[in-house]
């Protein structure tokens, strides 16, 4: 029972301090949960209140109030919420400002990192200058003679002066004389000479436009003396010339007859001309002094028109005829030894035509229309020019035998029939060229134009010519059109090649090419107003190159060694011999172990020569050739604005040299017009027409060998301009440049087409954005066909064609694109040339009429692209890329 009491006890006690708190705690919390919910309705709606209690005014009050409240709260919140979104746009203003800044400080830590760069070149051309104790050569200076030649006796025998060193006065001619050539009149001295007309007006005019002419005797190197016919030839006349000096020396009888002489006849007395030069087509084995008298090509008649207008398609390699002759192989007047000859000829007709399926062309019967007495010293020419030009448009091979009379060495017929198969694309065999003297051999690579073999080897010339392959025909036939353009198409090519060939022989360079001068387009004492350019598309943290004030390439360092190392290039292969050019896209390069022993000056090697990654090749230049700049030529034409714009991303451009712009317009620039100030001259040029060739002036402002051609609204980044710039010095004889094109075959129609397409071959670089050595432009103005420009003219069109087609005729190299940029976009400028429905049509027929001209296409097929090394190498975090986007 105690138990149980206890139990109950328990109980009880538990239940009174467990329940009760528990029970007492709900409904505190009961009252406190009313009260809240009461005090909330009562301060907002007082759901709680009785409104039916209250008066319509006390109502309106309430709602009143409460609206008011609303809108307190409700512009509140507008305030927070604009104070909220003003510091949102604080923060992100300031976000930005701190990478505006980083961009910034990366941007001078570049640039200043540039500037570094350039005090460094500047200090080690500072050094090179105080080292440098060779002297810069510059255009030859003259040194002339003051008197006239002194009184000689001549020599006792002609044969007695038979070398330039012994018969010619080299006090006369210095090496830096510039060879003045004076020209006696043919009217005052020698009017009894029956020389033709047309002769003596073509050389007066030839030597008038000749730059070595001079009309003071006193500091004449040579003097030029125009023959008449042999019978009218009076040797008094010689010896009355008042500078004939008693022996002739330093004379030079031009004898341009193409009459012919049997061997019995001299063209000119040998006894009457002393130490004079004889250049003339007739000689006698006897007569010839070989290495001072010149075999020359015969002028028949006066001068014709453009000769590519006459000369034949080059292709195809392989014509209807293998070999073709025309010419009278038998006659009852030649001798034994000459009848024996003309059987060693029908002997190879016979063997040449005997089983074979090669078509011949061999005519032994033509007679002299005249019907008189066949001279045997000759193959004689057959029917009229026109019937032999026409089987010699259908001829691979012409065979040209040497004179049959071994006391001759050379004949006009001879000459006639050699350059007549130039000109008409025949490649010439010379049978018996031992026996023969060809024209200008001291400076022509005959071999390159010629198949030339003794009479002993007659008999294996029909498998001679069939060996030869195709790309060694069209090359043989090419280098024949190139020698006949050059040197023997007109009487004036023929005469400055005499006067070079002399020249050559004494060791003297041309005359300096003549520039174009650049007649500002500002009239004197205007001072154009300025402005600042517009920030370059750049990365910030890309260095492209030291920024360095302009200095000019070097130039005419080669005025005299050109002479003896690369003087057959210059007469057979790219050459002009007949001027003097300030610098080659051929010069030769140095070893690239000689800028670090003994020719280290002008050299930029990268990082001194250890190499390195796009740091390292960033702060110089490297290349295989001394440092440089380059200038950009920028062809406009009523587009002001454009214009600017183009010049003001040019600013901080590294290796730029100057700008030139062409101001094609014949309204000058707007005198209010503000031109940016790219810390480089602008010089703006007035062209004297609006034509699209004034793009290739080389213009005597432009001092760089490198020339970045660009239209004013190309739009290219610093990047991409410098690096076509470096790739171009590797190339320097090649276009090297920015859009690509190709010219495709037209299937339905023949002859070809321009292409602007994506493509994976191409054949030309638009010289709208293209880099190109200062010596094609020389070329496109001087040497490139007039017929060509004139299309140009004609069309406003082209332009860049005739310079692709023109700089793959000399190299017979494709053009270089770099990058992957295919063509340019202006958005907002004015229509272009280039958006005229016409403009392709037009590009078309520029195409198949440059072919025409050339007489063939030399635009050679590409199918590479040059992209920066490391562009896509995955190189360590601490290298960086040569050019970050290319």
């Amino acid at each position: 029972m105690a138990s149980v009491r206890l139990s109950k006890i328990l109980i009880l006690v538990f239940c009174t301090l467990v329940l009760v708190p528990l029970i007492v705690h709900y409904y505190l919390y009961k009252v406190e949960q009313d009260a809240a919910f009461a005090h909330h309705s009562h301060s907002t709606l007082d759901i709680l209140e009785d409104f039916s209690a209250l008066k319509a005014s006390d109502l309106k009050f309430r709602i009143s109030e409460m609206l008011r409240m609303k809108a307190s709260v409700s512009n509140e919140l507008r305030i927070l919420e604009s104070k909220s979104q003003k510091l949102k746009n604080e923060i992100t203003s300031y976000h930005q400002k701190i990478e505006q800044l980083k961009l910034e400080m990366i941007k001078q830590q570049s640039d200043l990192s540039r500037l570094k760069i350039s005090v460094q070149q500047a200090q080690l051309s500072h050094l090179e200058a105080l080292q440098h104790n060779s002297p810069e050569l510059a255009p030859p200076l003259t040194l002339l003679p003051s008197t006239l030649p002194a009184e000689e006796k001549p020599p006792l025998h002609k044969l007695s002066c038979h070398r330039m060193r012994n018969c010619f006065d080299y006090s006369r001619c210095s090496l830096t004389s510039g060879f003045p050539v004076f020209l006696y009149d043919a009217e005052e001295f020698f009017s009894s000479w029956q020389v033709p007309i047309y002769l003596k007006t073509l050389v007066h005019q030839t030597i008038s436009y000749n730059p070595h002419f001079t009309k003071n005797p006193r500091v004449a190197c040579v003097y030029l003396i125009l023959c008449g016919e042999s019978h009218n030839f009076n040797a008094t006349y010689l010896k009355n010339l008042p500078y004939w000096g008693g022996d002739g020396r330093n004379h030079i009888i031009l004898n341009l007859s193409s009459k012919m002489f049997n061997s019995s006849e001299r063209v000119v007395p040998s006894a009457a001309t002393g130490r004079a030069i004889i250049a003339q087509s007739s000689w006698r084995t006897n007569d010839y002094r070989q290495g001072h008298d010149i075999v020359i090509p015969p002028v028949v008649g006066p001068p014709g028109g453009e000769t590519w207008m006459e000369s034949p398609y080059m292709l195809p390699a392989r014509r209807k005829y293998l070999l073709s002759f025309q010419g009278y192989a038998s006659d009852s007047s030649m001798s034994e030894k000459d009848n024996s000859d003309a059987s060693q000829i029908r002997f190879i007709h016979q063997h040449l035509t005997m089983a074979t399926t090669d078509e011949f062309y061999m005519d032994f019967d033509c007679v002299s229309s005249s019907k008189k007495k066949i001279i045997s010293d000759e193959w004689r020419l057959c029917k009229s020019e026109n019937d032999r030009a026409s089987i010699l448009k259908k001829s691979t091979f012409t065979l040209i035998p040497c004179t049959m009379d071994e006391k001759l060495i050379s004949t006009p017929i001879f000459l006639l029939r050699l350059f007549e198969s130039l000109k008409y694309g025949a490649i010439p065999v010379i049978l018996g060229v031992d026996q023969v003297e060809l024209p200008f051999d001291e400076v022509i690579d005959w071999r390159k134009a010629a198949v030339m073999i003794p009479l002993s080897r007659i008999s294996e010339l029909h498998w001679l010519l069939r060996s030869i392959p195709d790309n060694d025909l069209l090359l043989m036939r090419r280098q024949g059109r190139i020698l006949y353009d050059k040197y023997f198409a007109t009487g004036q090519s023929v005469i400055d090649t005499i006067l070079g060939v002399v020249r050559n022989r004494l060791l003297i360079p041309p005359l300096p090419i003549p520039d174009e001068p650049a007649t500002s387009a500002f009239p004197d004492n205007f001072k154009p107003l300025k402005m600042d350019p517009v920030v370059a598309e750049t990365e910030p943290e890309e260095n492209l190159g030291p920024l360095e004030p302009p200095f000019d390439s070097p130039k005419f360092k080669r005025n005299f060694s050109i002479l003896f190392d690369q003087n057959y290039e210059l007469w057979n292969d790219w050459g002009d011999p007949f001027h003097l050019y300030p610098h080659l896209p051929f010069d030769p390069l140095l070893p690239s172990d000689a800028k670090f022993i003994g020719s280290a000056i002008g050299f930029r090697a990268i990082n001194g020569g250890a190499g390195g990654a796009g740091k390292e090749f960033c702060e110089s230049l490297g290349g295989n050739t001394p440092k440089e700049q380059f200038t950009i030529v920028i062809l406009t034409y009523e587009r002001e604005q454009v214009l600017i714009n183009s010049l003001s991303r040019l600013h901080g451009l590294p290796y730029l040299n100057k700008v030139v712009v062409v101001w094609n317009s014949p309204s000058k620039p707007s005198s209010d017009l503000r031109w940016p100030d790219i810390a480089v001259p602008i010089h703006v040029v007035a062209a004297r027409k609006n034509s699209l060739n004034n793009r290739f002036l080389p213009y005597d402002i432009i001092e760089t060998e490198a020339v970045l051609s660009v239209d004013d609204d190309a739009h290219l980044r610093h990047d991409e301009i410098i690096f076509g710039f470096r790739v171009w010095r590797e190339q320097r004889d090649r276009i090297v440049g920015f859009p690509g094109r190709y010219h495709a075959l037209d299937l339905n129609y023949g002859g070809w087409l321009y292409n602007s397409n994506y493509s994976c071959e191409l054949s030309m670089v638009l010289t709208g954005a293209a880099f190109v050595h200062k010596y094609y432009l020389y070329m496109y103005t001087y040497y490139l066909p007039q017929a060509i420009r004139d299309m140009v003219d004609q069309y406003m069109n082209c332009e860049d064609i005739a310079m692709n087609f023109l700089v793959s005729h000399i190299t017979q190299k494709p053009p270089v694109k770099v990058t992957s940029r295919w063509t340019f976009r202006c958005p907002g400028c004015p229509v272009s040339l280039s958006e005229d429905e016409t403009h392709f049509n037009e590009r078309h027929r520029c195409i198949n009429f440059f072919t025409k001209v050339f007489g063939y296409t030399p635009l050679l097929n590409t199918q590479f692209r040059v992209d920066s090394i490391l562009f896509k190498t995955r190189i360590p975090h601490d290298k960086q890329k040569c050019f970050k986007f290319i």
